[in-house]
């Protein structure tokens, strides 16, 4: 029986994997220009930064998260042992939470200092129900900005994440853009407590789980997928309307300058986003078309006690994460496909084995020179090369053979017009690796 892929996973094959890159690089590209930098994370953390950091209530935590376990451990388990913290690890279900840990492990904002403006891109894992647009192993493409807390840092990201789609071909009339304020540690608790005697004088209506949720974290509510509860939570009380003066004030300097920069947006006051650092400015890009119900293709918010949830001194922070297979579904859903990956330059054939030495030799030199070169490694026909060159989409194939040799030349064949003229093997490389006119 043959072995695949787990469920909830998925291989990306050469033509996406390029796309994959090449989506990286814009993303450094768009990113970059407004002072951001990679960082890399392990893939796997202790779970307390986690539990700590995004909440033990979240669906996140309490339900989807991976946990690993080395062997040795798991034969502490069995025999009734406990692990240590440091032990009990888990992958990586977003990547803010380890960013921040490696800002706070490395002091990276220092007091007094410059914030840090950091790029992350990679894999995530969520112990989900796979479904079209949600895998259990994904891709996300995120920043973090810690150490400032002005507005300007939070339009700044969210009008950047926005010309960031628009660069890789999602159409911006088929996004639309939702913004809501959380409020703080000031006006939230009072507004959280609203929510839950909301919830509580209309628990027969909701589900079970936001029944739960109640005491836990009432926000959670509003993102129940849950068509009863999601009607009920319609009229529960809104955040905007308790908002704190600074939150209210930073919430409306954050609008002005999208509206500053024509970034057209939609206020929702129910959105809450599915994490519990946030802290004021929440933030989702949507689709409009074509996928449904999980038609969010990215999002993030303003996180400004995260920092100390996971042992660090009080340091702002402000960040988003885009999901990549979502962005290809939005792609499809626009009629963009992937770009062709790019052919062969030269295919080096040989009409015989005699001559495999030299067309072995050209490949090389030419790769050396910066030239996709081919050749063929199956002692297939000079016939059968040709068609293999054409599959490549090689530009121009190079024969070497007995006459051609005794000659001191080589053939050269353009695929697009087949004409053919010989070239002396001393100067072969180099007219090979000037462009083609």
């Amino acid at each position: 029986m043959a072995i695949n892929a787990p469920e909830g996973t998925r291989d990306l094959l050469p033509a996406e994997a390029a796309f994959w890159t090449r989506f990286k690089a814009t993303a450094q590209d768009v990113f970059g220009r407004c002072g951001y930098q990679l960082i890399e994370t392990p893939v796997f953390e202790q779970t307390e930064l986690f539990v700590r950091g995004i909440g033990e209530a979240t669906d996140v935590v309490s339900k989807e998260m991976f946990t690993t376990i080395s062997g040795e451990n798991l034969k502490t388990l069995v025999s009734g042992g406990t692990v240590k913290a440091k032990s009990r690890l888990s992958l990586r279900p977003e990547g803010t939470a380890g960013v921040v840990r490696a800002v706070v492990q490395h002091d990276l904002v220092p007091q007094g200092a410059a914030p840090a403006k950091l790029m992350y891109a990679g894999p995530m894992f969520r112990a989900e129900r796979p479904q079209k647009g949600r895998q259990r192993q994904f891709n996300q493409v995120g920043i973090e900005c810690l150490g400032a807390e002005e507005p300007s840092v939070d339009a700044e990201g969210i009008i950047m994440l926005m010309r960031f789609y628009e660069a890789v071909g999602i159409p911006r009339a088929s996004m639309r853009l939702l913004v809501n304020s959380m409020g703080c540690e000031k006006c939230r608790p009072a507004y959280r407590e609203a929510v839950r005697d909301f919830i509580c004088a209309h628990a027969a209506d909701m589900c079970e789980e936001c029944n739960r949720r109640a005491e836990l974290n009432p926000l959670r509510a509003f993102d129940c997928k849950n068509e009863q509860c999601a009607a009920v939570m319609e009229q529960a009380p809104k955040i905007t309307d308790h908002l704190c003066d600074d939150c209210r004030e930073h919430y409306e300097t954050v609008k002005s300058y999208l509206d500053a920069a024509s970034v057209a947006y939609v206020e929702d006051p129910t959105l809450v986003r599915g994490l519990d650092y946030y802290t004021r400015t929440v933030f989702e890009v949507q689709v409009t078309e074509g996928m449904g119900s999980q038609n969010a293709i990215g999002g993030g918010g303003r996180y400004d006690k995260l920092a100390e949830e996971v042992g660090g001194r009080p340091t702002p922070g402000f960040g988003f994460a885009l999901g990549y297979e979502r962005c290809v579904l939005a792609l499809e859903a626009a009629g963009v496909a992937f770009p062709a990956l790019p052919g062969v330059d030269v295919f080096c054939a040989c009409v015989d084995d005699e001559a495999r030495a030299q067309a072995f030799a050209l490949a090389c030199e030419l790769r050396d020179a910066g030239l996709v070169a081919e050749l063929d490694h199956q002692h297939r026909s000079l016939k059968s090369q040709f068609k293999l060159a054409n599959k490549l989409g090689a530009a121009r194939v190079v024969v070497f053979g007995p006459d051609e040799t005794a000659q001191g030349v080589a053939t050269v064949r353009d695929m697009a017009t087949h004409e053919e003229r010989p070239v002396p093997l001393d100067a072969l490389a180099q007219v090979l690796a000037k462009p083609q006119a």
